[in-house]
């Protein structure tokens, strides 16, 4: 193993972003049994740093990895294609549409069924979007093209989050 491999070279997976959750999940228990600090008690403290180090690149590497945004945004960072969310806000304009329409539905909404259908809208645009980033990334290789999609898929899961507080500030 080596510190400065890729996420994907650490858990030997192919470099795209469809992954199996099962295969990941296995892999990571598998690494982290290897590099357990526990597993080096005996061989000083030195050793037990350097396991130490393995298993939070260990974890680091599994977070971004079993996370679709994250391993999508690793995957077109990787690719030379950074995300830049904080300074690239540009969206195609059916796109900000659809941002105005929710946003007027989310300001509208008064029930939990109100509130629970734009919840559903928003859980398919974001299936909907991670199809459109598999696509770009696994199958078009545009690496570019799929940035973009990550920025989109950035709002809508943000957006998902202001309508899950607003159905849990219903529901109290």
């Amino acid at each position: 193993m080596n510190l400065q491999s890729t996420d994907f070279e650490l858990f030997q997976l192919p470099v795209q972003f469809a992954q199996p959750r099962e295969l990941l999940d296995a892999r990571w228990k598998e690494l982290q049994r290897e590099a357990h600090p526990d597993k080096f008690a005996a061989q000083g403290a030195a050793a037990q740093r350097l396991a130490m180090q393995w298993s939070v690149r260990i974890n680091e590497a599994y977070q971004r990895l079993k996370d679709p945004l994250q391993r999508a945004a690793y995957l077109c960072e990787m690719h030379g294609a950074a995300i830049r969310a904080e300074t690239n806000t540009a969206m195609p304009p059916a796109f900000l549409v659809q941002q105005m329409q929710w946003r007027e539905a989310l300001e509208d909404a008064s029930t939990q069924a109100q509130l629970e259908q734009i919840a559903e809208e928003t859980t398919a645009a974001e299936n909907a979007q991670l199809a459109l980033i598999e696509q770009s990334l696994d199958v078009d290789k545009d690496f570019v093209k799929a940035a973009r999609e990550v920025r989109s898929l950035m709002f809508i899961q943000r957006f998902g989050s202001e309508v899950e507080n607003r159905i849990d500030q219903l529901a109290s």
